[in-house]
């Protein structure tokens, strides 16, 4: 009997049976939890993917902050299908408002609760949560980026030079590379169908000053009434009295200059102001020739003389000999007083400080031709003071006027120059200092007729003038900023769009002085900043171009150092603003070299003033991102536009 038992193979069987299906039971429950792991995995990973999508169209279309955050909660445990919300966890980081579209980046953890992994663990003596799989997961999208810049190009004097290693003018290189910037940008921007106004480009050409266009003059944004503090600096119209002439004279009510009396017409009681200047000059000999390749001509004023209507000529016009409107505005303007001039604050005439004020370069004191007597005789007696800009007649009201009053009595511009006058230099006049073409606003590159537009404002510039660097980045801020002046930008806190100033430049910001002292104390020749010799009402004993600077700017040291001083440091200042507001600045110096210390320091404040790439490492540290700030050559400044071009081209990638 022992012998059978030991011979029966049966209870083995079963024995063995149980002691296999043991690896094969847990080999079960695995697969079965990690089946469920790698579902539950890809749920969380859909749904991180479809809310992160989903987000990235809510911001776009100006979702707040916090409503972003719960639309990305919400639609990520929407689509969690099988997965309980209370296993996972949602972290949200949005992209930085002042830096255009940015990243999305959304992360998810998941935590799995296995099934059967539990019971296998207790057996090993180790507490249930040990088994528990910690999953995590971190989903990157760039927002479909649009593009808005402002291409701030120098069209001083010194760009007719030829470019360093070539023999082509500076001009014409700079011209040949903003085109392939524009056609390149244009090629990729076609790309992107389902996007309106993909990539749009402002020019904003500048010397001494920028011209915003002469159509501008009846925009709310311009001081119509002569409010601004820095409106009538220049003009004296106290000397327009009643009791001089009763017909026609000059009333100050609450700030405003008005004319009274008949002989001024149908704009009797109108405002006096540079516009009414303007419009109120007559000659009866040749008009003001301009510096500009094209010059406009108002056809038809209104009273307040602003232009109703009026027509570009190119090149200058000729003018029948009859009595005429002697100059039309031909767009330029001053900067405005601090803190306005190095900011993009909304111009309200509630505040008259933020209005722009049109160029007017006064008739300068001297005898660069021979002044007429109000009579219309030669005035053989007259003194010469030496003025550049002597276009009109200074018939003397007094005898023996000193520089001042020849230059600042305005009667004199209300006198018919007389036939006969010795005509004015050209480029003298009251656009003396308004030497660039307009600035043309932004335009939609996919749209052919407004490419070719941008493309033709390009070939229209022409190099003349001093260099005033922070003017023109200042506008070149404005035409892509989407309040007044110019509106054609997107808003200014939509996501998903980029604002970027690209700014070039052949030398370092110029004012030109002059030692007058003696005569008129104009201290400078007249350009954005009006005389520097004037003083800013209320502040002391500071001209405007002083103001804000730092104690490195003595107040009262009127040379070309001190003014280059000056605008250097209007210049970072302007920069500052700009940045911290989201503008992305890419500034170029062109054929300067550092072992001229004037150049080594122009190309300092340029690096200075540029942004941060957001995808270029410094290739001498590579700890910081490298400066969007390129030193080019004529020879290298095609290359270095590329280059550019790329930078903008990664600001739109998708991913």
């Amino acid at each position: 009997m022992i012998r059978e038992f030991l011979r029966d193979r049966r209870g083995n069987y079963a024995l063995m049976t149980v002691i296999t299906m043991v690896p094969l039971m847990g080999g079960v429950a695995l697969a079965v939890d990690y089946t469920e792991l790698i579902r539950e995995r890809q749920e969380t990973l859909n749904a991180l993917d479809a809310a992160g999508v989903a987000t990235a169209q809510q911001i776009v279309t100006g979702a707040s902050d916090t409503d972003a955050k719960a639309y990305a909660r919400q639609f990520f445990e929407a689509n969690l299908r099988h997965v309980l919300p209370s296993n996972t966890t949602l972290t949200v980081t949005l992209p930085n408002n002042n830096t255009g579209g940015g990243t999305l980046v959304m992360e998810a953890s998941l935590k799995y609760h296995p099934y059967f992994l539990p019971a296998a663990t207790m057996l090993l003596g180790r507490k249930a949560n040990d088994s528990i799989v910690n999953f995590s997961a971190r989903s990157e999208i760039r927002l479909k980026n649009t593009l808005e810049v402002a291409l701030v190009l120098d069209n001083s004097g010194s760009m007719s030079i030829l470019g360093s290693g070539t023999g082509q003018k500076r001009i014409d290189l700079l011209k040949a590379a903003a085109k392939q910037l524009v056609n390149t940008l244009a090629l990729q921007a076609q790309q992107m169908k389902q996007v309106s106004q993909p990539v749009q480009f402002s020019l904003v050409p500048f010397s001494a000053s920028v011209n915003v266009g002469p159509t501008h003059d009846q925009d709310s944004w311009m001081d119509q009434d002569g409010i601004s503090p820095i409106h009538h600096e220049n003009f004296d119209w106290t000397t327009m009295t009643k009791q001089n002439d009763a017909n026609k004279y000059a009333e100050r009510v609450d700030g405003v200059w008005y004319k009274r009396g008949a002989d001024w017409g149908d704009t009797m009681n109108q405002p006096l102001t540079r516009f009414s200047l303007y419009s109120d000059m007559t000659v009866e000999s040749d008009r003001e020739t301009v510096q500009p390749p094209k010059q406009y001509v108002c056809d038809v004023t209104k009273k307040d003389g602003t232009c109703s209507k009026g027509h570009w000529v190119t090149p200058a016009p000729t003018y029948v000999y009859t009595t005429s409107r002697y100059a039309s505005w031909q767009g330029c303007v001053e900067a405005r007083p601090y803190p306005y001039n190095d900011d993009d604050t909304t111009p309200d005439s509630a505040n008259p400080a933020t209005l722009f004020v049109p160029m007017f370069a006064p008739d300068e004191a001297g005898t660069l031709w021979r002044d007429f007597n109000r009579d219309g005789t030669n005035d053989v007696s007259s003194t010469s003071y030496g003025y550049g800009n002597n276009w009109w007649a200074d018939w003397p009201y007094s005898s023996n006027p000193t520089a001042s009053q020849r230059q600042s009595d305005m009667r004199k511009y209300f006198l018919v120059k007389p036939y006969g006058s010795a005509s004015a230099s050209a480029g003298d006049g009251p656009n003396s200092a308004c030497t660039t073409s307009p600035i043309t606003p932004l335009k939609d590159i996919t749209v052919a007729a407004q490419k070719q537009e941008l493309v033709d404002a390009i070939d229209e510039m022409a190099p003349t003038g001093n260099t005033n660097v922070p003017e023109g980045l200042a506008w070149g801020w404005r035409t892509v900023s989407s309040n007044e002046p110019f509106t054609e930008g997107r808003p200014n806190t939509e996501k998903g769009n980029d604002k970027v100033v690209i700014v070039l430049t052949d030398g370092a910001n110029t004012y030109s002085a002059i030692n007058d002292s003696s005569y008129a104390n104009d201290r400078s020749t007249y350009a954005a900043y009006g005389y520097t010799g004037l003083i800013y009402p209320g502040s002391g004993s500071v001209t405007r171009l002083f103001m804000n600077t730092t104690s490195a700017v003595p107040k009262t040291t009127y040379t070309d150092g001190n003014y280059t001083a000056a605008l250097d440091e209007q210049m970072q200042t302007l920069c500052a603003n700009a940045k911290a507001a989201g503008i992305m600045v890419m500034t170029v110096s062109l054929d300067l070299v550092d072992t001229k210390a004037d150049e080594k320091k122009a190309m300092a404040a340029l690096k200075a003033c540029a942004s941060d790439s957001r995808f270029r490492r410094d290739p001498t540290d590579p700890s910081k991102p490298a400066k969007l700030f390129w030193n080019s050559t004529g020879a290298t400044l095609s290359d270095d536009f590329k280059e550019i071009g790329n930078e903008l081209s990664n600001l739109r990638i998708v991913s």
